[in-house]
């Protein structure tokens, strides 16, 4: 690219919440796009940027309610893809959930991890590592004029939350209807807009809720479709139906929880540092988890040539979808990363058409149709930057990261392209 580079500059953070990464140790500038040539272009402030396109239609005038759509979709596609590998690994007799995801939680963490250190030097991702990666709760800010305490999260509580939401998810298929873990996976969105409004200081507009409804309308439809055909493993229980309901919800909480805690975290800091540090961590976590409990089933699966190749298929997706979902998060939020993802259904009957011979019920388009329509609704009323103005980060996004996807770095480049 010719020309100068915009960088990421980490300013004091005056009040509000806060990530656990603030020192200078690790605030290596990120590459964030380039400049017209003589620095920082004009920097608009939100309200003038805001200002620029008004009415209730106002971001659907913008390219990034239309990115954040595909976007939605694509992360979609991953989350399907990954459970159709998954089923081709269980046809071989391979069912090893924990060492699968183990396998995506290393390639994260030699991917970015190792550009965090060529970011920040070694001595500053030890500090992430031993220092600041443990750091969780509420401290005193001493640059605020009036004493408070901010918020303070940890990538090793996300690992953590991300962990075992997916130990707890698969875990309770094992003992419950593949109909009722979906339905109670609802909680997960419930967690996302409690958590957001409560802590992030989230106010959902009467569209926004209007929204999700209608997203969660049309996933009852294909559930119900599913009830209908018998696809969804009907009333029969594999064991204690109370267990795995009770799985279910917990793998449902550690999701919502973990997609709140991103979406805080890659918006005040590098992408590749937050993702570099969720695989580290998961990594970690994971493996002794899978080595405790996976032993048994590791020992008893079969290996061969086309179980290597779902394996590979099912991390390649899964990583694709671990990096694109903080680009979801910077530019809408958890809620709407939720709703976009209840499409996966759909999209999972579309592939099992080729993949297992499965049909489509009339109700499966007529519940995708309502779904997307949920989607559009959900920015009715929304201004120019969306949900990329997180309340958290002061006025003008001041305390946040300017990275890609971020409102700040519109308000700092307006030329750019997200």
């Amino acid at each position: 690219m010719k020309g100068a580079h915009v960088v990421e500059t980490r300013y004091p953070e005056p009040n509000g919440l806060q990530s656990s990464s603030l020192s200078p140790a690790h605030g290596a500038p990120e590459v964030v796009g380039g400049t017209n040539g003589h620095g920082f272009g004009h920097e608009r402030t939100v309200d003038e940027i805001e200002a620029s396109k008004t009415g209730w239609f106002a971001y659907f005038k913008t390219k990034d309610f239309y990115i954040v759509l595909v976007l939605g979709q694509v992360l979609a596609l991953c989350i399907t893809a990954t459970n159709t590998f998954s089923g081709l690994l269980v046809g071989k007799g391979t069912s090893i959930p924990a060492f699968q995801t183990f396998f995506n939680y290393v390639l994260l963490n030699i991917v970015y991890t190792s550009y965090t250190i060529y970011k920040h030097g070694f001595k500053g991702w030890s500090r992430l590592i031993f220092k600041d990666g443990w750091k969780c709760g509420w401290a005193a800010n001493p640059t605020t004029t009036v004493p408070r305490t901010d918020l303070i999260l940890s990538d090793f509580l996300l690992a953590f939350m991300d962990v075992e939401g997916n130990y707890f998810t698969v875990l309770a298929y094992r003992y419950t209807t593949i109909l009722s873990a979906q339905l109670i996976n609802f909680w997960a969105i419930v967690v996302v807009v409690v958590l957001s409004f409560f802590v992030l200081r989230v106010r959902y507009h009467i569209t926004q809720v209007i929204g999700i409804l209608i997203c969660v309308g049309g996933m009852g439809i294909l559930l119900g479709s599913d009830h209908i055909t018998g696809s969804n493993g009907g009333d029969i229980s594999s064991g204690n139906q109370l267990k795995g309901d009770l799985f279910a919800l917990l793998g449902a909480t550690f999701y919502g929880l973990a997609n709140v805690t991103e979406e805080f975290l890659v918006s005040k800091r590098p992408l590749y540092e937050v993702v570099g540090q969720l695989g580290f961590w998961a990594m970690l976590i994971n493996g002794t988890q899978a080595g405790i409990f996976d032993r048994a089933s590791f020992r008893a699966a079969t290996w061969d040539g086309q179980v290597a190749g779902y394996l590979v298929g099912y991390t390649l997706c899964l990583f694709l979808f671990y990096t694109l979902a903080p680009l979801m998060f910077r530019l809408a939020s958890a809620a709407f990363f939720n709703i976009s993802l209840l499409t996966g259904n759909f999209w999972g009957v579309v592939i099992g058409i080729e993949v297992f011979g499965l049909t489509i019920h009339f109700l499966y388009p007529i519940a995708f149709v309502c779904i997307m329509i949920g989607l559009v609704v959900y920015f009715v009323g929304k201004q120019v930057l969306g949900e990329a103005k997180k309340p958290w980060l002061g006025r003008n996004q001041e305390r946040g990261v300017s990275g890609v996807g971020t409102a700040r770095r519109k308000v700092e480049r307006p030329d750019a392209i997200v």
